[in-house]
């Protein structure tokens, strides 16, 4: 931990000069309390820093959450062993859960069916209780319900220490959560204009607390936050379902674990109540269990956080971009990629050089600077990966 300011702490020791000047750039923001925690994973954002994690007095600042909200991870250890699983055809296995749930972006159901339909119910009496109609941002969204997307969005299959098997994937509130996000952001952009409020940058706009403006985002915020972790439930099922035909028996669930590194909600810290936007950072309160995963053809992590109160209770979401997808493009190439992920079953295609492992901090020195913050309860690595184009 390193204390650059009073308002700026961070657990990050691989951090560049732009990300730092933009973590302290919203640390300045007039309503931040007590200080910004940059978690080691940190990397240069849309406004706010990824992997931040932003307490605020009477106000939020949209682009703080991020235009995926609720994007997070869900894991599921199964009763299956690796010996079980390697013999199986993994090929087969990819293929059907890519059947299984739509990937790609814009990529969503053709139809809903099956446990999609209870949770779709949940999703419209929500909506309804908060006086808002998806539709309006959305019109398809009942059909993104159970969808991947694409970029960093991943299903895979995986073992642990123990050699058991686990299910794993990460995505969020698809377009329907973007949607929101987008208007939103627009929203406090266009009143901090009207009330001639001086940003250091402009995606910091903020919409304060009591006007009606605020009110509609939040309702529209936790919302997407539902589905998000929705999403990744009716995901989580239908590989179940792949990967139980595969085996030929049904998936018995050990464990499962479902959390956001994307989201906003009203805590208490340093004897205030605060809106704790965390984006790019898990909730890691002493005892509650997180993820953490590493980046294609590497290690994953199930965690169980230390309550630190300095970070906010908080920890990093995963490893951290140190190339943009651009420059990732230019820099690698698709040998290198087959070379990070042999033994591992994947789709074959220069389509995901821009996520090859090397585009990402090493997520061995990642865990190391997040040891105050998490512990450690089971290394996960790829057997089967999944992705959108």
């Amino acid at each position: 931990m390193e204390k650059l300011d009073s308002r700026l702490i961070s657990w990050a020791t691989l951090l560049d000069e732009k990300t730092l000047e933009q973590a302290h750039t919203t640390a300045r923001m007039p309503f931040i309390y007590p200080h910004l925690a940059l978690m080691p994973d940190a990397h240069l954002g849309k406004g706010a820093t990824v992997g931040s994690v932003i307490p605020t007095l009477g106000a939020i600042i949209p682009a703080a959450v991020g235009v995926d909200i609720g994007c997070g991870m869900i894991a599921v250890r199964t009763q299956f062993t690796k010996s079980q699983l390697v013999d199986r055809d993994l090929a087969g296995l990819r293929e059907a859960i890519e059947r299984a749930v739509p990937t790609s972006a814009g990529a969503d159901n053709r139809k809903i069916v099956g446990t999609a339909a209870p949770r779709i119910a949940e999703l419209e009496e929500l909506a309804d209780k908060a006086g808002f109609d998806p539709a309006g941002y959305a019109g398809r969204w009942r059909h993104q319900l159970g969808s991947l997307g694409s970029g960093n969005h991943f299903i895979e299959v995986s073992v642990d220490e123990g050699d058991r098997v686990w299910m794993f994937l990460h995505s969020g509130s698809r377009g329907i959560g973007n949607k929101i996000a987008t208007h939103h952001i627009k929203v406090a952009t266009r009143l901090c204009k009207q009330w001639w409020i001086d940003l250091p940058d402009r995606d910091l706009a903020y919409l304060v607390e009591g006007t009606p403006e605020f009110t509609a985002y939040i309702r529209a915020l936790k919302w997407a936050q539902r589905f998000a972790l929705l999403n990744r439930e009716e995901m989580m099922d239908r590989v179940a379902r792949q990967l139980s035909e595969t085996m030929g028996e049904a998936v018995v669930e050990a464990e499962r674990i479902n959390c956001h590194h994307n989201f906003t909600q009203s805590e208490t810290h340093f004897g205030k109540r605060v809106w704790v936007s965390r984006k790019g950072a898990i909730e890691a309160e002493k005892g509650r269990l997180g993820l953490i995963p590493g980046s294609m053809g590497t290690a994953s992590y199930v965690v169980a956080g230390k309550g630190d109160p300095v970070s906010l209770n908080s920890s990093p979401h995963g490893a951290g971009r140190q190339y943009s997808r651009t420059a990732a493009r230019k820099t690698f190439t698709i040998e290198q990629l087959r070379t990070a992920m042999d033994g591992i079953e994947y789709r074959d295609t220069d389509a995901f050089i821009d996520e090859i492992p090397q585009a990402y901090k090493p997520i061995d020195q990642v865990m190391a600077d997040a040891a105050p913050l998490v512990e450690i309860r089971h290394t996960l690595r790829q057997l089967v990966n999944v992705k959108g184009d």
